[in-house]
Order: structure tokens, then sequence, then C-alpha cells
């Protein structure tokens, strides 16, 4: 048996409390967020526990737990003089504003989606089996569209699709689009407000989300140039793709280098493929928060998602360049680049 190291047993200790202390908070944001107490603090301005209350028609005793609970996290501001409380303008990004970057709602729930489904994929370690998509948790298929909408409304339309080149001027021209894994529809929803010549399908195997994404298209009154619908990606008949973008959802696939042989014959001649996948290493990437987040995810969701699907390849959400290239490359995508990198994404360019 190692001798204890009694520094590295306290460095362990008061790490374990840290993450302790973001764990026990997941509830009460949620609440938060549910409830409008950030909306308000941010909408509204800062207030006593008693003020926050009344606005809200909530019960003060509750709230004022509350309010101490978040003022201890460091997720609002608290002035002891005043007892107010408030949100700094670092905090409403986080907290308040829904089109921030940084707007981790989802996250949240994320958490609690993966916390729900935990029987089930300690049941796929006991016995090696799959938790199909959308029976893990009630809603995780909310969960996941909710966590990366922030990313998309940032990201699609500004940085991944002007680094391909040409194409923001094809989809400008007018192009067709497969929005392939779309699940609930924004990344769908996003170019096709952004370009309104083009024509956008999406597509996913999971019908709840398409029943939302349908919805939210005609919600938002592009239900003239976008439709969804219910087809795993093997199974799209389609044809002459301008475009087929997939975000976030190849290595959750059971059979990924079956979908890039389907992908090649989808496509144009000239058209591309871009794939949005988590960014990762060629190697296990241990000590940076991203990987920590990704991996315990992939745990979670991304892996017994793909071992519930014919092959189960189980990819994982970090599977890496190296490994996606030759996915790519086996469906018979000769020229692969990495386009361009995010905190938390990779976009990859694959052309025939």
């Amino acid at each position: 048996m190692k001798a204890l190291d009694p520094e590295a047993l306290n460095a362990l200790v008061g790490k374990m409390l840290g993450d302790l202390g973001g764990a026990f908070s997941v509830p009460t944001v949620r609440i938060g967020y549910r409830l409008g107490l950030f909306h308000s603090l941010h909408m509204d301005g800062s207030a006593t526990a008693a003020q926050l209350a009344k606005r809200l028609g909530l019960a003060e005793r509750y709230v004022r737990e509350w309010a101490l609970a978040q003022a201890a996290n460091g997720y609002i501001t608290f002035d002891e003089a005043s007892g107010q409380f408030g949100l700094s303008a670092e905090q409403a990004m986080v907290f308040a504003a829904e089109d921030s970057p940084v707007y981790l709602r989802g996250a949240f729930d994320l958490v609690a989606a993966m916390i729900e489904g935990e029987p089930k994929v300690e049941h796929g370690f006991r016995t090696g089996a799959g938790v199909v998509w959308g029976e893990s948790a009630g809603c995780l298929f909310c969960a996941v569209g909710a966590f990366f909408r922030p990313g998309y409304v940032n990201s699609i339309v500004q940085a991944w699709l002007p680094a391909i080149e040409g194409l923001v001027a094809r989809l400008d021209a007018g192009a067709k689009v497969a929005d392939i894994g779309c699940g609930v529809g924004f990344s769908t929803l996003l170019m096709a407000q952004a370009f309104p010549n083009s024509r956008f399908i999406g597509y996913d195997f999971h019908a709840p989300s398409i029943e939302q994404a349908n919805a939210h298209a005609l919600a938002h009154g592009v239900q003239d140039r976008v439709r969804f619908e219910v087809a795993p990606a093997k199974a799209i008949g389609d044809r002459d793709f301008d475009l087929v973008t997939m975000f976030d959802c190849l290595h959750d696939m059971g059979d990924p280098r079956g979908c890039a042989k389907h992908m090649r014959t989808l496509l144009k001649d000239d058209g591309c493929w871009m794939l949005v996948e988590p960014i990762a290493g060629d190697t296990p990437q241990i000590g940076n928060p991203v990987s920590r987040l990704y991996y315990n995810a992939s745990t979670m969701i991304c892996v017994p998602t793909s071992l519930a699907q014919e092959v189960g390849e189980a990819l994982g959400a970090q599977a890496g360049e190296a490994t996606l290239t030759a996915v790519l490359r086996s469906g018979g995508f000769r020229h692969v680049r990495r386009a361009t990198e995010g905190p938390f994404n990779m976009v990859l360019e694959a052309r025939p």
C-alpha cells in the first residue's frame, strides 16, 4: 500500500468540495431559471429577497435561502449592507442573456437528465447493452438542444459556414441543404433564417425531436423553405444536395462509417459535407475542463446511444480529428480538413 501524502489528500478533498458545491447547485440553479429569479434580477434590477419574492409571487423564505445559495456559488452578487442581490454583467451572460454564447441553462438541465438516466446506463455497464436515444430520461433531447443552442446561435452563420471556401456565396445564391441529426431544429432554422434563397431539410431518427422542429419552423414562419423528416442517416432517400451538415451527432451514431458512405451518395459531385464535432485531441486529453465535461457526458449519453444502434462503434464525444478523418475517408471523401475550431468544437470540411 502506498504511503499517504497529507498535502495531496488535502488538495484532493479541497477539489472535491468545489466539485460537490457545483453538483449541489444544479437543482437550485434550475429552479432559479424556471421561476424567473435570474431573469428578474437581470431585467428588473437588484432586490432584497423579500422584494424579489414579491415581484414573482413566490414564498420569501425559499427565495432568501435560494439567493444566499447562489451568492455562495458566486452566481449572483450580494451586498450585505443593503441586503440586495443582483447580477453582474458577466453573471448575466451565463444566467440571463439567452443568446449569449455562454448561456448555460441547457447545461444544468443536461446534468439532471444524465442523473435521471443513471440506472439505465449502469445496466449497460453490467450487460454491454446500449440505451436508446430518448429513453434514458424524460426529455434528454430537449436538454441537449438547449445546451447546444447558444453555441449554434453565435457560431454557425458567423464563423463555421464562412470557414468553408465559397459556401456562403453558394447559400446566398440558393442551395439545397440537408441538416442530418438536426434534433429539435435549432441549427437548421438558424441557417434558413440567414439564407432565405436556400432550401433546407432537417433529418433525425427521433420522432419527438422532429415534432418539435416542425413546430419551431411554423413559429418562425419558414415552413415554406424548411421541412423536417423522421429518418435515420443511412435511410435518407433524397439526393443532389449542395451541402450536408451534421452538428455534434456523428459520434453518437451506431455506424458512422456506413453513414459516411451514404453521405457521399447524397451530395452533388461538387458538394460539401460540413461536420461539427466536439473539440478533442488524437490521444486522451486528461486535465482540461472541456475534455472533463465531454468524457463524462460521453459515458452517460454518447456511448450508450451508439451501442443501442446497429454496429455500435461508439466513437464517443472525444473521438479526435484523426479518427473522424479516417471515418470520412472510408466513405469516399478524399479531401478532409479542419476548417476552423472554437473552445468546444472543431469543424471539418469533407469533399469527394
